[in-house]
Formats: C-alpha cells, sequence, structure tokens
C-alpha cells in the first residue's frame, strides 16, 4: 500500500505512536449538517482513498457518508448520508448507523456499522465504487457494536470481531469473534478477550472493543483496540494493541500491558463527550514500514496518529501482559 498518509516521528519523542501535527484532520463542521465527524474508516480507493464517516447531525441523528481524498488527510465527504439498496436481504431497516469499519475483501469494498434494529446490532454492506451501497443482514442479535471483518477468509470463511454489549452506554464488553460461510449466517461465536483486572492494566478493565481491521503480520493478526477505564470523571478509551494467532485468532499471543496512545491533547480531552480515543482505520505500508491510524477524538473529530508497524509489533510482545 504505497503512499499513505505519513509523518516522521517527532525529534527527541520516545512514543511509539505519534499524533499528527495538524489534527485534527476533519473538523466537527466539515459538512453543513454536521454537529460532529468522529469515529470513521478509510481504505485506499483509486488514485487515493475513499471512507466512510460517521456524521451526526443537529439533531443528534447518526448516519454514515461516503467521502473521497487523494492524500488521505484532506477529504470531500458528501453532504447526503448513504442511501442502501437491498443487498441479500430485503430488510434494510436502521434507526441510526454509526462507528463504520471498511474493508476490501476478494472483490468488494465490506462495510460493517453500528446498526439501529430494536436496539444496537451489527449491520453489513457493499460497494463496488463508494456509490452505490448495498445493505445485507444484521449480524447478530442487539445487542452489539464494533463489528470489525478481517480482511481475508481464516480457514475459509469470513471472521469479524464484535463486542456484545447492553442497550446503553455499556459498563461492560469483552472482544468476541465469529464466522461466516456467506456473510449472511454468523455462528462459532469465540471469546477472544476481556478487560483486564484493575490491577494488572487499568486503562483497560473496563471495557475492551476491536478498532481498525487486523493486519496480518509475521507474529500473528495485528489488532489495534480501545480499552476503556470507568474514573470519577466517567470513561475514558484509550487504544491498545494485541496480536492474534493467525490460524486461531481466538487465541491472544501478546496484549499490551501500557496503552498506545490516550487522551492528552485538547481535541481528544474536549469534546461532546470528552476523554475519547477511539481507533477505526489503519492504512500500512509494509515496504516502507509506515503505519497510519485514523481515530475519533472526544467524540467530535477525526485525528490520526503514525507509528512504524515493526515497531508496535515489537512494543506489543514486548509490553505484554
Amino acid at each position: 500500500m504505497k503512499n499513505i498518509p505519513w509523518q516522521d516521528k517527532p525529534e527527541n519523542s520516545n512514543d511509539v505512536v505519534w499524533r499528527y501535527t495538524n489534527n485534527p484532520i476533519i473538523d466537527r463542521y466539515a459538512i453543513p449538517s454536521s454537529n460532529s465527524i468522529f469515529n470513521s474508516a478509510v481504505v485506499p480507493f483509486g488514485d487515493g482513498f475513499a471512507g466512510v464517516f460517521r456524521c451526526d447531525n443537529k439533531a443528534v441523528q447518526m448516519n454514515i457518508f461516503a467521502g473521497f481524498s487523494k492524500d488521505g488527510i484532506n477529504w470531500d465527504i458528501n453532504h447526503e448520508p448513504i442511501v442502501m439498496q437491498a443487498g441479500n436481504t430485503d430488510m434494510i431497516e436502521s434507526d441510526y448507523k454509526y462507528d463504520p469499519r471498511v474493508v476490501f475483501i476478494e472483490d468488494r469494498y465490506w462495510i460493517t456499522w453500528c446498526n439501529g434494529y430494536n436496539g444496537p446490532t451489527i449491520a453489513i454492506g457493499y460497494t463496488f465504487d463508494f456509490k452505490e451501497f448495498f445493505q445485507c443482514e444484521n449480524a447478530y442479535l442487539p445487542f452489539n457494536r464494533n463489528g470489525v471483518l478481517f480482511p481475508q477468509k481464516i480457514n475459509g470463511k469470513y471472521a469479524m470481531l464484535s463486542r456484545p454489549s447492553d442497550n446503553g452506554h455499556t459498563p461492560f464488553g469483552d472482544i468476541w469473534i465469529s464466522y461466516s460461510p456467506d456473510m449472511k449466517y454468523w455462528g462459532e461465536h469465540r471469546l477472544v478477550m476481556k478487560p483486564t483486572p484493575f490491577e494488572d492494566s487499568a486503562w483497560q478493565c473496563t471495557k475492551i472493543g476491536a478498532g481498525p481491521i487486523p493486519i496480518l503480520t509475521d507474529e500473528g493478526w495485528l489488532m489495534l483496540y480501545h480499552g476503556v477505564i470507568n474514573t470519577c470523571n466517567g470513561f475514558r478509551y484509550s487504544m491498545g494493541a494485541a496480536i492474534l494467532d493467525t490460524e486461531q485468532p481466538d487465541k491472544v499471543k501478546y496484549r499490551t500491558q501500557p496503552y498506545l496512545l490516550a487522551p492528552a491533547e485538547l481535541y481528544e480531552q474536549v469534546g461532546d463527550v470528552g476523554n475519547v480515543v477511539f481507533p477505526c482505520a489503519a492504512l500500512h505500508d509494509t515496504e516502507e514500514d509506515k503505519l497510519a491510524i485514523y481515530y475519533g477524538a472526544a467524540d467530535t473529530v477525526v485525528s490520526m496518529a503514525f507509528g512504524k508497524l515493526s515497531e508496535v509489533v515489537e512494543f506489543t510482545k514486548k509490553n505484554s501482559l
């Protein structure tokens, strides 16, 4: 994957992952109707990039919008939300759509998002051109969030991470994996990992959820994820990393005890929901050893961070629980 966004590590920095100095890259009012734009997904497309963006309007109705960019940093987001056509189902009901992920598998771009159908669950859709979109069956019963597809089949089946939840601002959450032969029927649900005990790694002791599409490395699947601690000021979301077994990704080989990125800048600490770093997409260039991460900041804007892919893997191994 060439020409991904990149900025070198600042001098005298010891961070494994560092912020883009011009954050946030997408302002909350980037389209006329928006109150906030965050927790969005990006993939290479054509000679640039395409994305699916969570844009909450000024009535705070949650929906997803397509967008395009030449450089992955400066974005043109459509002013109207995505309109779904029927894919493998006639049921395309959605009370709301939020927190999308996007991945190219085989011949099309697959999209997952948190879909409102008698409560939050995981919807699946696809597109070939980011102009026409097709919605498929929901993957799970309510309640569920953070549906993240793997970029290739595992043992002949599609695989997806998710976080079963409740109908509210869930004060708990584990990461699970499920499998499907056809992107319609999902089963073989297996627990991947749970929040940590407070004394072992407090930043991820309340709940955890999968972030960007997992990246296949020589060590296994690199999974960036968010972890949450419930503090005196409410939930605080940070980013960590885990490495899952290549053939059996419900087996965790390594998992970071320290976080990779936590709310520290004003745009991460102050917003509609303060103290949130929420990764949803990552681009990587294996030859150049580059990793570019897109994350929602304070549930208000889109920001970026960078790291060396090999260093993130090595950090995860050396600082594992």
